[in-house]
């Protein structure tokens, strides 16, 4: 979806427009669209390499002609960016957690597992699940 919007807005991306105005649409209108609900995902390695992906196409997009051989350290040095979309979702899923966990509320009780529930199965087979929280810690160091 957010593939669409830029294509869409993409004479506006590629336009001489000064790269900082270019820069902070890209965010505010693609990113948007992009992270929409990202407080609430837990990232595996494969979404991660996915949304650094889509993190270079646009930046490739607005600055590199489709011909051209470029690194994405050379595109990034281009555009004045550093990687960031993952430092974004952890920016946002920790002052998410951080306002849900003030509040006293059944999502706090579910999110530190407090309610115990009956599963009928005794044991998943493969890794054990992720948690909103074991993933909050991951990140943290």
């Amino acid at each position: 979806m957010a593939k669409a919007a830029f294509s869409k807005k993409k004479a506006l991306f590629t336009s001489k427009l000064d790269l900082n105005l270019r820069k902070k649409l890209v965010k505010c209108y693609i990113w948007s669209m992009a992270l929409y609900g990202a407080e609430t995902w837990t990232l595996r390695a494969a979404d991660q390499k996915y949304l650094e992906s889509f993190e270079m196409w646009c930046w490739r997009r607005m600055e590199v002609s489709w011909s051209d051989h470029v690194r994405n350290e050379e595109v990034l040095l281009r555009v004045n960016e550093q990687r960031n979309i993952l430092h974004e979702i952890r920016k946002r899923k920790a002052n998410w957690i951080g306002n849900i966990l003030r509040r006293n509320c059944l999502l706090k009780q579910v999110i530190e597992g407090k309610i115990k529930g009956e599963m009928e199965v005794a044991r998943r087979r493969g890794r054990r699940r992720k948690k909103l929280l074991d993933d909050l810690k991951d990140r943290r160091g």
